[in-house]
């Protein structure tokens, strides 16, 4: 079986998919001039899919693809810049939440749509570690401060946390890990962007989260007290991690922010 197979029956010769192929694999060059597929497909494919969901004709198939795990774009408008403008500058790091914890289904619609983040060549080696209960949360950020004890980067972090405070994971109930084979290709833009549908999901959500990047230092120094209680699969390593629960406060007011710093070229 071909690659991707091109229903005759149904496609018109329009070149849709030809120009939006990234690698360029499909070429108007065929037979009665309908989409060839390249010799070269079979190798350099991301099977990112875009062939199928750009056709409005429905005349491919991607080997590997379900054509009915293709979900329909809908046909309602999209969302309005001032809505989406309200989610994005809405956005807060959260650092005070409530002991409520979030229930795992709840969670996993959130995750679930962080499988359509960019990835490099559409890689997807963005892996998830979900603590779920804030006991072994709260482990975790002592095994951090742990290690800022060996420094002076931190003090007060460790002096806080000596007053029963923690500054490191703020108390939040649950704490996510994105992590990935050090042999990807891009792991860590790749576990940065999906942290950002996460966070910005979870917003969408009333769920706060904040970047839990003391944590990520630890890590990145070894610490393996740390490195054992994570106990991420072989060859994987942490691109990012980040605390979230539901909120203790609203907020009512937006932050302003720099003027957008651009330069323009013609």
């Amino acid at each position: 079986m071909s690659l991707i197979t091109i229903d005759r029956n149904k496609c018109k010769k329009d070149g849709i998919c030809v120009a939006e192929c990234p690698f360029s694999l499909i070429a108007l060059t065929g037979e009665e001039g309908f989409p060839e597929i390249r010799p070269a497909a079979a190798r350099l494919c991301i099977q990112c899919g875009h062939c199928v969901a750009v056709c409005p004709h429905d005349a491919l198939t991607l080997a590997g693809m379900d054509r009915n795990d293709f979900q329909p774009l809908g046909y309602g408008s999209p969302p309005t810049l001032k809505k989406v403008g309200q989610l994005l500058t809405s956005r807060r790091s959260i650092r005070t939440y409530e002991q409520q914890t979030i229930p795992r289904a709840h969670i996993e619609q959130i995750l679930d749509l962080c499988r359509w983040a960019p990835s490099a060549k559409n890689e997807q080696p963005v892996h998830w570690l979900v603590f779920e209960n804030p006991e072994k949360v709260r482990e975790l950020a002592g095994l951090v401060v742990d290690y800022l004890r060996t420094g002076t980067a931190y003090p007060g972090i460790v002096a806080a946390w000596d007053q029963g405070k923690d500054m490191v994971l703020r108390s939040a109930p649950h704490l996510l890990v994105a992590h990935a084979h050090e042999k990807s290709l891009k792991p860590e833009i790749d576990c940065t962007l999906a942290l950002n549908y996460f966070e910005l999901a979870a917003t969408s959500c009333d769920i706060g989260t904040c970047w839990a990047g003391i944590l990520m230092s630890a890590v990145a120094a070894g610490h393996q007290p740390l490195l054992d209680a994570l106990s991420l699969p072989e060859g994987h390593l942490l691109y990012g991690a980040m605390i979230f629960g539901y909120p203790r406060f609203p907020y009512f007011k937006i932050p302003p922010r720099k003027e957008a710093r651009v330069i323009w070229r013609s």
